[in-house]
């Protein structure tokens, strides 16, 4: 009777390993696939982070390109105002150069009446 005993729990516990091993396949089997998902979704997140950062190169360079038009505009106005200040401030002096001119020649002498 020990020998069948021994049989019995020896075959019940094989039935238990080969539920254990079934578990382990199964388990191993859902890593697997839950890797490979997961893989996938890294691959597409690091394909729009790529595309999305392309697209943000693009805007900056038409945004520098943008702004250096407008400096260029700007400076042009600029040397503009400054050349019509230049030309205004010239002929104040001029005028100004003038009517000393005018005046000096004008020798007068003027008394200090009491």
């Amino acid at each position: 009777m020990e020998k069948e005993h021994l049989e019995i729990l020896l075959e019940d516990i094989r039935g238990k390993f080969d539920l254990v091993l079934e578990g382990h396949d199964s388990l191993r089997k859902e890593i697997r696939d839950a890797r490979e998902e997961s893989n996938e979704k890294h691959d597409l997140t690091a394909f729009q982070i790529k595309a999305l950062n392309n697209k943000l190169d693009d805007k900056t360079q038409e945004l520098h390109n943008k702004i250096d038009a407008g400096n260029t505009s700007l400076n042009k106005k600029i040397d503009d105002v400054e050349a019509r200040q230049t030309k205004k401030i010239d002929a104040v002096a001029n005028d100004l150069a003038a009517h000393r001119a005018d005046t000096e020649g004008h020798k007068r002498e003027y008394k200090v009446s009491e």
